[in-house]
């Protein structure tokens, strides 16, 4: 067993470095050091729920450590304080595990970086597993620094959403960000109603039921390999958060229809619009990587769907042969990320320098699509992010250059208040007359 959970922490370790140095993104790190370290399913679970709890807590791991540190924190060599990080999580977040192993398997993780460095994190875990239900106070009690601290974002995002929002509502969301999010399938309507995929999953002893905000997706217990539910070899359903599926039925997909999905990957979108239209019409999935679209082509396939075929293309830049062809362009486009911190934790991490240029791409992204859709038809403009610079005003600024578009419909939805991933979605038509 000790060697077991030795290497669950070894992979962790490595992917939190890998994280750090190189901003890679910890879903795919783990999956690869789940190879790297042999681990089995029950390790891969330990260091998966490591690393979150880390990516999660960070700021306030390093709190923590400060209070019981005779020096600067910064001066810490930074695998050590992973190392540091990795123990306060386990001692305050993982109650599962025993204090003597918390601190014990650290402190050898630290022996094998830093010698030198045992004692030290031997004794700062010590001291926080001593005072762990009298823990120092967070200073400042009410302000965007407190809040910071308290749920490990970034201080400017905490200002942010106070500024704009309150103090509760910022505290609200950031604890719900800091939340497992609920597994959410949507169902393949061509197979299966989603209220016989709910009893499907309740008796194989995964709780679910269909989510109040979207009548095609299904809200089921966390735990396990997604591809080992029943029904997912049948393609039954797929992985799909409600608030991506909310944006896509809004579109109003019926058969029959043309539909280009032009920021397609992974591919829930274009499956939803199949699944609505019964595989009746024409879905064009691209992605300006063709990489992508392999895995585009596999889901279409599990599922059974016919209608989409899929093109490796700029959405900012599309074909002229595409011009007017489709009744609805779904314009999914790229952006900061910031409702999926639940589910990405690493994106609070992220340098918000870059937020700065993203509304002028998306802006460039619905300027190219806008003469895809036929007179009469849907723009659909959606993000995962919860900034107005990337969402309302995008689409206010794209509506000054394009009167021949009407906005009929825009919502945020937040993850404290819908359940869902912090998303924005708006719908655009075409004038019938030009």
């Amino acid at each position: 067993m000790a060697e077991r959970s030795s290497a669950a922490r070894r992979a962790a370790l490595y992917v939190l470095s890998r994280c750090r140095r190189f901003d890679a993104w910890s879903q795919q790190t783990l999956e690869s050091a789940g190879e790297k370290f042999n681990l089995d399913g029950r390790d891969r679970a330990l260091c998966t729920r490591l690393c979150r709890s880390v990516l999660q807590n960070a700021a306030l791991c390093d709190y923590y450590i400060r209070c019981y540190c005779s020096g600067p924190v910064s001066r810490l060599e930074p695998q050590i304080r992973d190392i540091l990080r990795l123990g306060v999580c386990q001692i305050l977040f993982l109650d599962r595990i025993p204090l003597p192993a918390a601190v014990n398997e650290s402190v050898e993780l630290a022996k094998e970086i830093r010698p030198g460095a045992a004692g030290l994190v031997n004794a700062i875990l010590r001291r926080v597993g001593e005072n762990q239900k009298a823990l120092p106070a967070i200073p400042d009690p009410g302000t965007a620094q407190e809040l910071s601290v308290r749920f490990s974002h970034p201080l400017w995002l905490c200002q942010w959403l106070m500024e704009e929002h309150g103090y509760d509502f910022a505290e609200a969301l950031l604890r719900e960000n800091n939340r497992e999010p609920v597994r959410t399938l949507t169902a393949n309507l061509c197979r299966i109603t989603p209220a016989d995929l709910e009893k499907q999953l309740t008796e194989a002893g995964h709780p679910a039921r269909v989510s109040p905000l979207s009548w095609v997706s299904v809200l089921a217990e966390n735990g396990g390999d997604v591809t080992a539910l029943p029904g997912y070899r049948e393609g039954e359903f797929f992985v799909q958060d409600a608030g991506a599926a909310l944006s896509v039925i809004s579109a109003g997909p019926e058969a029959g229809m043309r539909i280009l999905d032009a920021c397609a990957a992974p591919g829930g979108k274009s499956f939803l619009c199949a699944s609505l239209m019964r595989d009746r019409g024409e879905i064009l999935a691209c992605d300006l990587h063709e990489k992508k679209l392999s895995r585009i082509c596999q889901g279409a396939a599990r599922l059974g769907f016919s209608s989409i075929r899929t093109a490796a293309m700029d959405a900012a830049r599309p074909k002229d042969d595409l011009a007017g062809c489709f009744d609805i362009v779904l314009a999914d486009v790229p952006c900061s990320g910031l409702g999926v911190i639940r589910r990405k934790p690493e994106i609070r991490y992220r340098d918000p320098e870059d937020l700065g240029r993203l509304p002028e791409v998306q802006l460039s992204i619905l300027r190219g699509l806008a003469g895809c859709v036929r007179p009469g038809g849907v723009l659909a403009y959606s993000t995962c992010t919860i900034r107005r610079e990337e969402n309302e005003e995008v689409l206010r600024a794209f509506l000054a250059d394009n009167p021949e578009f009407a906005l009929e419909e825009f919502r945020t939805l937040w993850p404290h208040i819908h359940g869902t991933d912090g998303f924005f979605m708006g719908r655009l038509r075409r004038n019938v007359c030009m």
